[in-house]
């Protein structure tokens, strides 16, 4: 029983799982080692680079580009654990050489050594592949709000192991949609069977109970059908004015008489109208006739419609013709002749079933998305149209490389990029205009680009965490080159071949250096410190809007004033290093209070130092190590990792 307590909770439900064959579980070589390394994973501090950052002051502190692994950045993002509204990303496909394995981070992860590149050849790159993604996916899941969701980009080499990775972790039933999409839009000649013209994004909720989909935008096709022909001020088009459930609704099954033809219609079988008399006869006399409710003979008629024995249904009056059927004729034909129609019409010749107008202002500003995403206009990537998108509904992977050439210029190297159209289509429906997006596999920079450029044609407000590598071993790190490149001239408007609209915004570029733990962080410098305290601090211990904006950098240099938190509170920093001046003193105090006053913060102080030498109501202290460990994620005592929750 000792064993078992020793283990973590998600262990624990594995082997129950296991045990009582509920759920998906996959096996491969190494995976009870895959499950351990998040869980032993050292978060690193981030260091800022000034000169790779770009933009204003909100947008620098709220977007983030981290250059390292994305395994210890997602581990050094704690702060953003449980906060992450959508995770959109694009990993490597196993094609060969498209990412790394070590074998000794089955025992440490924090090993610094990068692995070699697993080939196409080599007999173990499905399970090499699996144990590179699997922690990495569990990390992402834990990352996510409970309304959050994750949608990744996959093509059919991992397409299966990666759909049982993730309904293993997340569950099947928070499978929202397997979306193909259309990569490309001829055959390839260099396939021997049949030619692969699509790709796939899986898309998965934390909890599907709490999770939402959002309504594509609509397009100008849809908005066509919406007309004014018989002359109505507002722009409609024609509905059944029947709907379902006529057995729970037998009131609104009843007979309407046509005052063109005096047919009295019903809805059809098992429907009802969709509108009680009352307001029906309101619509039907807007004709220029009368309307009474009277008893007829219809029960049986009813009763079919209903799905009822004849003794079972309920009386209900009809509509009938008060005005002479005549009368009522000349009246409406005059109507239907001169316009505008009332809303409950009877086809555009006066002869068809009762119909409704629908009038554009009133039906959801949107669609529901499928699953097959295919092209309506290639230069237009924010009007979005279908579960398979066609390469004119979603772009194709030629035009996304032509998107990034014609940023950046040409020699980027990328041969492969999904096009903005399916990343801002994905955005779109699954994170809030608010939200924060999060890419650990950001390559070029696609996703944030695309967040960029939504948010500037649309008024949103999201913000974006992208975290890349590169290839530093051959010296390739476009995290600092590529990715920042395009995302700067995507900020400025200085596109590589012509001017364009400046979208905005900015972002901080951060690279990950030191693992933390406690010695580390009290031997680091004054300005090492400062970059760890604004990537870990949380005021709240909930870590909500925890995003800060850092002061001191390009104005006035202040001696312990770093950031201003969402609230117009002051972060400061009593550290000059290892050694020397580190506690809150009084005189600390007194010189804070003063930078407070010459910045414009409230007279409430958030504090990090070694010690607390004094006692105020207005001051909010954080001890160093501690608190930093603390949201950073580490047990204080132990410095091992927390489980999540």
């Amino acid at each position: 029983m000792t064993e078992l307590e020793s283990l973590p909770v998600e262990q624990l439900i594995e082997m129950i799982r296991e045990k009582t064959g509920a759920g998906v579980n996959l096996s491969f070589p190494g995976k009870v080692l895959a499950r351990q390394i998040g869980r032993r994973v050292r978060p690193r501090n981030q260091r800022t680079v000034k000169s790779h950052s770009a933009g204003d002051e909100r947008g620098r502190s709220r977007n983030l580009v981290i250059e390292g692994d994305n395994l210890r950045a997602l581990a050094s993002l704690y702060r953003e654990r449980g906060q992450i509204d959508m995770i959109l990303t694009d990993p490597p496909y196993n094609t060969g050489g498209d990412f790394r394995y070590n074998d000794r981070w089955d025992k440490d992860p924090n090993d610094p050594q990068m692995g070699e590149f697993v080939g196409s050849d080599d007999p173990a790159k499905h399970t090499k592949w699996m144990k590179f993604m699997y922690p990495r996916l569990q990390m992402m899941r834990a990352m996510l709000k409970p309304s959050g969701v994750l949608a990744i980009c996959i093509d059919s080499r991992e397409l299966f192991h990666l759909g049982q990775m993730l309904d293993e972790l997340f569950g099947e039933d928070n499978r929202l949609a397997i979306i193909n999409w259309q990569k490309s839009y001829s055959p390839r000649s260099d396939n021997r069977h049949v030619s692969t013209a699509t790709e796939y994004v899986l898309v998965y909720a934390k909890n599907e109970k709490v999770g939402k989909t959002g309504l594509e935008p609509r397009t100008a096709s849809m908005d066509a059908r919406y007309q004014n022909r018989d002359g109505d001020l507002r722009l409609w088009k024609p509905g059944d004015f029947s709907g379902p459930k006529a057995l729970t609704h037998q009131g609104m099954v009843y007979g309407v008489q046509s005052p063109f033809t005096g047919e009295v219609h019903y809805p059809p079988a098992g429907k009802c109208w969709r509108s009680p008399q009352r307001e029906a006869e309101r619509w039907l006399e807007e004709w220029g006739v009368s309307y009474a409710l009277k008893s007829i003979d219809d029960a049986q008629v009813r009763a079919r419609i209903i799905g009822v024995d004849t003794p079972d249904v309920r009386p209900v009056k009809a509509l009938m013709l008060a005005t002479p059927l005549s009368e009522a004729k000349e009246s409406a034909t005059k109507r239907l002749k001169d316009g505008p129609w009332p809303k409950i019409f009877f086809g555009v010749k006066g002869t068809g079933r009762p119909q409704q107008k629908n009038y554009l202002e009133d039906v959801k500003q949107g669609r529901v998305p499928m699953t097959y995403w295919a092209d309506e206009d290639l230069d237009d990537p924010e009007i979005l149209g279908d579960v398979s998108w066609d390469h004119e509904e979603s772009g194709h992977s030629q035009t996304g490389v032509d998107e990034l050439t014609a940023v950046v210029g040409e020699g980027h190297g990328f041969e492969t990029v999904k096009p903005m159209k399916l990343m801002t289509k994905l955005i779109q429906i699954w994170c809030p205009s608010t939200g924060t997006i999060l890419d650990p596999f950001a390559g070029s920079g696609t996703t944030g680009h695309a967040v960029l450029r939504l948010n500037h044609d649309q008024g949103a407000d999201r913000r974006f965490i992208l975290i890349e590598q590169g290839r530093p071993d051959n010296g390739d790190s476009y995290a600092k080159t590529l990715t920042v490149d395009r995302l700067r001239r995507a900020v400025d408007g200085g596109w590589s071949k012509k001017k364009h609209t400046p979208l905005g915004g900015g972002f901080t570029f951060k690279t990950l250096e030191k693992k933390v733990d406690a010695k580390t962080l009290l031997l680091m410098e004054r300005d090492e410190m400062i970059d760890t305290v604004i990537s870990s601090h949380s005021s709240t211990g909930s870590r909500r809007n925890a995003v800060l904006v850092p002061l001191g950098d390009d104005g006035e240099p202040y001696t312990y004033l770093v950031a201003k938190n969402a609230s117009n509170e002051g972060i400061y920093l009593v550290w000059s290093g290892a050694g020397s001046n580190t506690d809150l003193t009084e005189e600390a105090y007194e010189e804070i209070t003063e930078e407070a006053d010459a910045a414009s913060l409230a007279d409430v102080y958030h504090v990090y130092s070694r010690r607390n030498l004094i006692v105020t109501d207005d001051v909010i202290w954080y001890q160093i190590p501690d608190r930093i460990l603390s949201d950073f994620g580490l047990d204080v005592r132990t410095e091992s990792f927390t489980e999540e929750g």
